[in-house]
């Protein structure tokens, strides 16, 4: 995941450890191969255990349902609990969770995700260095789209311009999502606007007493701190997408942020822990409602604009600087243009915002 700007365009026409055991012989316990895919093993062996909570499931049983031998349900085991997964046992006795993992694990998601274009293709990993960057290389390679990348920790999150994207492992989403849509390019900025929607509308469905603040185009904020970025990239020919990748990274469980991060959580929001299996959920299914009434309905842009404008304080009547653009400019903000860019009543009248850093005028 990243976000240095609403939307970057790419165009085709250059434009915790449980008791001990002996371990069986001739096998060892290797870590989670980091930067790549999640053995999907692991989740089916979670899915597994989730189903038979109030019982001990013997390792015979689960080499069965994962096709594989005991030996090697023992390293995937070890492999669960190198993620933060708190399984008791060991192969003598058979294992069990003293806890559901909050892992954005695909077996975990998908049942909840049904009836959405994202419940066929989840790719989730331990550690990656973008989901954006990894979810453009395999839009340009046939990924469908519906296809989600998922990570619990980026080692390459990007900001804008120099700046990083902080992504503590196991403590936000990092999440980007392939699409398709017959779009032109010129709707992507209403795609951006929606995709925020969809988050802000996710947010209040796991708990309606948050409600973040819609910034133009693709922050979300509570208290006055980033909660929330969005970036969407695409490659496009001059009239027609080719593909789009929406990107969403929400800090959900930090407890702080390091150096000079004006940055928030809903933990540090709510006082309390939030399930990220549940807020990943709320958001992909709040994000496929968004798309599906992006491409079917003839009305939904006018529908994106107008809501966007309801639900953000930033889009009327804030005085407000624009900064890192060719020319800053500064002003009272004045409504949605019918493509989705920010009027602003300046010194010289009202001009249009194409790009730039939003910041509140002091």
């Amino acid at each position: 995941m990243s976000f240095p700007s609403a939307c970057r365009i790419i165009t085709g026409i250059k434009a915790n450890a449980t008791t001990r055991s002996r371990k069986p012989s001739r096998v060892r316990a290797v870590a989670p191969d980091e930067h790549a895919p999640t053995d999907l093993r692991l989740g089916r062996i979670v899915r597994l255990l989730m189903d038979h909570a109030m019982v001990v499931v013997s390792g015979t049983k689960i080499a069965q349902e994962i096709a594989s031998s005991r030996s090697e349900v023992w390293r995937l085991i070890q492999q669960l609990r190198q993620l933060g997964v708190d399984v008791a046992g060991h192969p003598a006795t058979g294992y069990q969770l003293r806890a559901v993992p909050d892992l954005l694990l695909p077996e975990i998601l998908r049942p909840m995700l049904r009836g959405t274009i994202f419940d066929a293709n989840l790719r989730h990993f331990y550690k990656i260095g973008s989901t954006n960057s990894a979810a453009m290389a395999a839009a340009a390679e046939g990924a469908p789209e519906g296809t989600v990348f998922l990570a619990e920790e980026q080692t390459a999150g990007r900001g804008r311009g120099s700046n990083t994207w902080d992504s503590q492992r196991s403590t936000g989403i990092y999440c980007s999502v392939v699409l398709r849509p017959a779009l032109p390019p010129s709707e992507v900025l209403v795609l951006t606007l929606a995709a925020g929607l969809a988050v802000q509308a996710a947010i209040q469905q796991v708990n309606p007493r948050i409600t973040a603040d819609l910034k133009w185009p693709n922050d979300l904020l509570l208290s006055g701190k980033k909660v929330c970025g969005i970036l969407t990239e695409m490659n496009a020919e001059a009239t027609n997408v080719r593909y789009i990748v929406v990107g969403v990274g929400i800090n959900v469980n930090q407890t702080s942020f390091p150096g000079d991060f004006i940055a928030t959580s809903l933990r540090l929001e709510s006082g309390s822990e939030w399930s990220r299996v549940e807020m990943a959920a709320a958001l992909l299914k709040s994000l496929d409602r968004e798309y599906r009434q992006l491409v079917e309905q003839p009305n939904a842009r006018q529908s994106i604009l107008r809501r966007f404008a309801e639900h953000s304080t930033w889009v009327r009547g804030k005085a407000v600087r624009i900064e890192e653009t060719s020319s800053p400019m500064q002003g009272t903000t004045e409504g949605l243009d019918e493509r989705g860019f920010l009027c602003l009543r300046t010194a010289a009248g009202v001009q249009t915002v194409l790009s730039g850093t939003v910041r509140e005028a002091r």
